[in-house]
């Protein structure tokens, strides 16, 4: 089934009684792919042409299922036998957002993903995150280790100075409590190995 179409099925039920495919169409050719419109903010979509609040709902409940069936998929399984699942779901909860996000994936001594955490939104080009922060949650969590992860609103996979500086904080904070750091994930690129 085409991205319009399985656009339009969602659109039906927020837009009753009209042809809610120019819409459809109209919201792919703004945002790129499914995947852009359901993540894209509420201003934007309001911005295109016959998009309402109940549309906006819709993305959002869309979105919501989206996010929960990525998420059973990592939960609770071995971050590193479910490496593929894991980029997936980052991808999902993360890749198309026009700010930066930070979340942390605990894992227990199994390598288990007991937690996933949104720790931080920021702006376009910055999110601040707090190492002292991460290693609280670390610890109340009791994890053994964990796996960072955040995009780049621009797409871009190389890692700023910035990100480098912040993971080498992180990990020193973190290896004095005997938490294990795994990587540092951006725009699914696993680039910032300590």
């Amino acid at each position: 089934m085409p991205e319009y179409e399985l656009l339009e099925l969602l659109l039906f039920n927020a837009i009753r009684r009209i042809d809610v495919k120019p819409l459809a169409k109209r919201l792919l050719s703004t945002f790129g792919d499914l995947n852009g419109v359901i993540a894209a903010s509420e201003h934007r979509i309001l911005k295109v042409e016959g998009a309402t609040d109940k549309v906006w709902l819709q993305l959002r409940i869309a979105e919501a299922i989206a996010h929960r069936m990525g998420q059973a998929k990592v939960v609770q399984k071995s971050a590193l036998t479910n490496w593929n699942d894991m980029i997936d779901y980052c991808r999902t909860t993360m890749a198309h957002r026009d700010t930066e996000m930070f979340r942390i994936l605990f894992l227990d001594a199994r390598n288990v993903v007991i937690a996933d955490k949104e720790q931080a939104r920021g702006t376009i080009d910055h999110v601040p995150v707090y190492p002292r922060e991460v290693a609280k949650r670390a610890l109340e969590l009791s994890a053994a280790s964990m796996i960072l992860v955040h995009n780049h609103p621009s797409g871009s996979v190389t890692p700023s100075q910035a990100d480098i500086a912040m993971t080498a904080d992180i990990a020193r904070a973190c290896k004095t409590i005997d938490v294990d750091l795994y990587d540092h994930v951006v725009n699914r690129h696993a680039i910032l190995t300590p």
